[in-house]
């Protein structure tokens, strides 16, 4: 208790002291280090804007739903989990959102990453801004999510609920490896690809999020170099073929005509996953986000390779 001024006999003291107090102490503000400072906050957030996908999944994982996402249509279509609400403003694009259509929100805490570091003074006129990026050079994108859920989780009081999803997360991974095991599919290597079109593939490289997935479910990623600080190198179909063991994993979306175009393509007729039946064609998990993307990834390739392999994308 403060003591400081004249003494007062009995509860006078005491009640006199506590409102010294009051009026004397500040309040209490938490901060948090990030990547182009520091974030200080006296109070809970409740008003979010967010400008990455990786910033938008997390905070809708912690149960909040942001006022306001950069590129939220493409969201719905890219990355689908955790569901955006259809009545979320959009602020633009990711990689230029308009800065008046955030201020119009009036957020009390911008999230946002490293890209959009040329506006971070102007964000911060706005908002609170805190600054993380999941992809660049260097990172570990799993970890690195990870840490932005905790976080995000401290600053929005929903430690809880963060520890929560990190716990289902990693229950998923050890319950699909446990029926890959049980059905004897751990023992070929596989590639995870996206067609760019009908000779060119984007393969996902060791350094990726996707590895996560493989490692965690037991599965040898076929595909050895490392990619871009995004965890992919783009590919010819021929660039595959010396990797004979492997089973080709092919990520939707898949275009109109590119079945009868590969039927055609002797760069895929001969490659040795495509002669031995073993393509697995799953929907889409997006690849450059947070920590959910391991999930769904892991399940989807767990449910197609125990459902069976064909030899051909349809």
């Amino acid at each position: 208790m403060c003591t400081e001024g004249r003494r007062i006999p009995g509860w006078r003291s005491f009640i006199a002291g506590l409102l010294l107090c009051l009026v004397t102490s500040p309040s209490q503000a938490t901060s948090w280090q990030h990547e182009t400072g520091t974030l200080t906050l006296d109070a809970t957030p409740t008003r979010i804007v967010t400008l990455n996908w990786a910033a938008t999944e997390a905070v809708l994982l912690l149960g909040i739903t942001p006022v306001g996402v950069a590129d939220k249509d493409a969201y719905s279509y890219w990355v689908r989990e955790p569901e955006l609400p259809d009545d979320v403003p959009n602020v633009g694009t990711r990689t230029a959102p308009s800065l008046e259509a955030i201020a119009e929100l009036k957020p009390d805490l911008i999230v946002t990453s490293t890209e959009m570091a040329p506006a971070a003074d102007l964000l911060e006129k706005i908002a609170p801004t805190y600054v993380i990026s999941v992809y660049k050079d260097g990172s570990q994108p799993f970890e690195t999510a990870r840490k932005m859920l905790v976080t995000l989780g401290e600053i929005l009081d929903r430690t809880a609920r963060a520890n929560d999803v990190l716990q289902g997360i990693d229950q998923t991974l050890a319950q699909q490896r446990h029926r890959l095991e049980e059905h004897g599919l751990n023992d070929r290597p596989v590639a995870l690809v996206n067609f760019m079109d009908d000779r060119h593939v984007r393969v996902y490289a060791p350094n990726g999020l996707f590895q996560t997935a493989l490692e965690a479910l037991g599965l040898e990623n076929a595909w050895p170099h490392p990619g871009s600080f995004w965890g992919f190198s783009t590919i010819g179909l021929e660039a595959i073929a010396p990797y004979t063991s492997s089973r080709l994993i092919v990520l939707e979306p898949i275009w109109p005509g590119l079945k009868e175009q590969l039927a055609d393509s002797p760069f895929w007729t001969y490659l040795p996953p495509v002669q031995r039946g073993q393509v697995y064609q799953i929907e889409a998990a997006w690849p450059y986000g947070g920590v959910f993307p391991v999930k769904r990834l892991a399940v989807e390739l767990t449910d197609a390779l125990i459902a069976g392999g064909s030899d051909n994308v349809h």
